[in-house]
Parts: structure tokens; C-alpha cells; sequence
């Protein structure tokens, strides 16, 4: 088959849906597809990259960019390559090119719903008092673009129940995306360089680390860690709260843990490459979230595929990836989340054991796995549209 993907973001930039894309792309070419991706420009990108098409962008919403809606030299060439089918990643530029060039081809079109919007309207300035106008906004549009796909996608229950609210009537199917299970195994990485990384961090030999590792923002609720941390790291001072990532609450945050006196015990090592974070996993004792805004929560799975214990707010992203006391623990309140980060750093059998269950978990989350659920996907809708051809309009 010949897929195009059409996403506005891609490597390197780090996020899920980067990530989702990325590694769906790499996972069918071993599959023997032909898979174009269709993206914005990023000064950061590699000029030899192989089938990814870039669009003219410009920065949006913090690090993200937003690209042209329609490109009449590219959808030249779009046409040349003869598509199959193709799966947009986003509601907007690129999602909106990709939703057009799937009508001009008529061929079958197939949605990604990654990301909760509603949790994102504070990046449109001080919105105050017209911040529900926003979320209804970003509402709108997603209803509007999933009923314009002929199969939606969401990786979990929690955001097929969310799109069903919104009352969207296409066909919704959960797949949840995959990632690279040996990227993030610890086997693969020298114990001697991982100490050293430690060390660069300024963490000590006998120290235990709580580790973050992701986007740096508000709708992460990060500020719920630091003040709970606030009490929690001020008699234990060989513990220390490392945040591996950026983003735009970076300073409001480290403001914040010199004025709790805990700024000695927390480590802001800012953005890491993508190639090397599977290593920075391997410094943790236990990985924490308290989002609430994850469709899926990547970040989790690499965690326990590195055989990190996971403690993170309750949520229902949750479901099937965190079990309490069998790869980690879900908490409801502040005492909740201290119990469990005690009874994880302080007792070395049961760390060892929620280790071996984290790994263990994460097997059905395999992008080859992911990768094979997509293809039979397409194929399925190559099928009906052979059987049943969409009439041009």
C-alpha cells in the first residue's frame, strides 16, 4: 500500500503525536508499505529524511507550527504517487490539506483524534471570562473534522467517550499507539554510563530519583508534584525530583521550588534528544504524573518498559496501562501519592517486583503490534471502498 500520513508535528519534535507518527510510519515500512509523511517545516530537521514532505510553517502555540491549508505544488505531487488511503493526525492545516487531497483522490480518509483540546485553550492569551467560548470553539472544529472522516481513531476509551459526548456519529475504534519496547529496555544500556549521566545531574550514588519526563507546561499540573513534594523532600535528602523536558511553565516552576526550599532537590535538566531518552529513563527509582489532560499518556508506557514503577494521578487514560500494586500505583489525594512513593523507594523487594510487572505490561503496546492494527485497518476500508465506491461530488 501506499500511505499518506499528514500530521503538523513530526521529528524531531518531541510529543506524542510526533512520536505516534514517527513510529507508525517506521513500523509499516517494515511491513513493506510505502508510507509518505506530509508536515511542517522545522529548522531542526533532517534535509536527508526519506518520504517526509514539508510544508511552509510558522511557530504556533509555543513549539508547534501551523503550515499552509492547501498547497497546489504539492498536491501535484500528491497525485503523481498514487495514494491508497490516506490518515490524517490533526484537525488543522495539514489535517485540513489531507482531508482535501483524500476528496480530490476519493479514496478512503481515516482520523487520529490525539489530543484533548479543551485542555489547551489558556495558550490563546488571557482568555478570562471567554475561555468557554474557546473550549466550545475547539470543540466545534473537532466534531466538525471527526464527521468528515470515514473512521475515527483514539488510542483510549477515556477519548472515545469524550468524541461520543460530543456526539460524533462516524465509526470509532480504539487502537493505541505503540512504541519502540526495546528502545526504552534497560539491557541495552551501559550501568557505567548511566551513572555518569546521574552524576552529571548532580545526583549522588546512594540518591533515589523521582523522575518527569515530558512537556513542561500547565496543562501537565506539575505545580500538584512540587507542593507535594514540598513537605515530602525536606527529611529525606537523598531524594531528589528530576524533570527531564521543556516548556513554557520551565521558570514559573523553578521559581516555585526556590521559594518551597526544595530548588537543591529539584533537577531541571531541560529538553534531551529524542535518540538518547530512553537512557535519562534508566536514573529513575519511580516516574510520576498528575496531568490530566493525556489521551493515552506515552510517557507512561516508556516509563514501565523501562521497568519504571509508575505513580500518577487517577485518570481515565489509566485503564489497562497502570494496575495498582502490580506495575505501580494510582492516587487520588496527596497522602495517596506520598503512601505510594513510600512504599516504592523505601522497600526494595516490592520496587523490584513493580519493575518486573512494569516491563511485563507493557508488551501489548509494541509498535509492531500497533503497526499490524493499522494495516489490517486500511485494508479493511481499501475492501469497502472497492465494494462500495464513493461517488465524486
Amino acid at each position: 500500500m501506499k500511505v499518506g500520513l499528514f500530521t503538523d508535528t513530526y521529528y524531531p519534535q518531541i510529543n506524542g503525536v510526533a512520536t505516534s507518527v514517527l513510529t507508525l510510519k517506521e513500523n509499516l515500512e517494515m511491513r513493506g508499505h510505502q508510507v509518505y509523511v506530509f508536515t511542517t517545516t522545522d529548522p531542526k530537521a533532517d534535509s536527508k529524511e526519506i518520504n517526509v514532505c514539508r510544508v511552509p510553517s510558522i511557530p504556533f502555540l509555543s513549539e508547534r507550527r501551523v503550515g499552509m491549508f492547501y498547497n497546489p505544488r504539492l498536491s501535484k505531487f500528491i497525485k503523481r504517487l498514487g495514494l491508497d488511503i490516506i490518515h490524517t493526525n490533526t484537525e488543522f492545516s495539514l489535517g485540513i490539506f489531507g482531508r482535501a487531497m483524500a476528496r480530490e483522490l476519493n479514496i478512503p480518509f481515516l482520523h487520529t483524534y490525539h489530543t484533548i483540546y479543551e485542555d489547551y485553550t489558556h495558550y490563546i492569551g488571557k482568555l478570562g471570562v471567554f475561555d468557554p467560548i474557546a473550549k466550545m470553539a475547539v470543540r466545534k472544529i473537532s466534531i466538525s473534522f471527526c464527521n468528515s472522516a470515514d473512521k475515527v481513531i483514539v488510542p483510549t476509551g477515556k477519548v472515545k467517550d469524550l468524541l461520543l459526548s460530543y456526539n460524533i456519529k462516524q465509526d470509532i475504534l480504539i487502537i493505541p499507539t505503540g512504541i519502540e519496547l526495546n528502545k526504552f529496555s534497560k539491557n541495552i544500556y551501559n550501568p557505567g554510563i548511566v551513572q555518569n549521566l546521574r552524576v552529571n545531574l548532580g545526583i549522588g550514588e546512594n540518591d533515589k530519583v523521582i523522575l518527569y519526563i515530558g512537556r513542561i507546561s500547565k496543562e501537565k499540573n506539575i505545580e500538584e508534584i512540587l507542593l507535594t513534594l514540598k513537605t515530602y523532600l525536606k527529611d529525606k535528602k537523598n531524594v531528589k525530583f528530576v524533570l527531564i523536558g521543556d516548556g513554557p511553565e520551565k521558570n514559573i516552576l523553578e521559581d516555585m521550588a526556590k521559594e518551597f526550599g526544595i530548588y537543591k532537590q529539584t533537577v531541571f535538566a531541560g529538553e534531551r534528544p529524542w535518540n538518547d531518552i530512553g537512557m535519562y529513563y534508566q536514573i529513575g527509582d519511580v516516574f510520576v504524573s498528575t496531568s490530566q489532560s493525556e489521551t493515552q499518556g506515552l510517557t507512561y508506557i516508556e516509563a514501565l518498559a523501562s521497568g519504571l514503577p509508575v505513580v500518577a494521578k487517577s485518570d481515565e487514560c489509566l485503564n489497562g496501562v497502570l494496575e495498582d500494586n502490580v506495575n505501580g500505583y494510582a492516587f487520588h489525594n496527596q497522602d495517596d501519592f506520598v503512601r505510594s512513593l513510600d512504599s516504592i523507594l523505601y522497600n526494595d523487594l516490592k520496587q523490584e517486583r513493580l519493575s518486573l510487572g512494569a516491563i511485563k505490561s507493557t508488551r501489548k503496546f509494541s509498535a509492531p503490534h500497533f503497526a499490524y492494527t493499522m494495516e489490517k485497518l486500511y485494508k479493511n476500508m481499501l475492501l469497502v471502498q472497492k465494494k462500495y465506491p464513493k461517488i465524486s461530488v
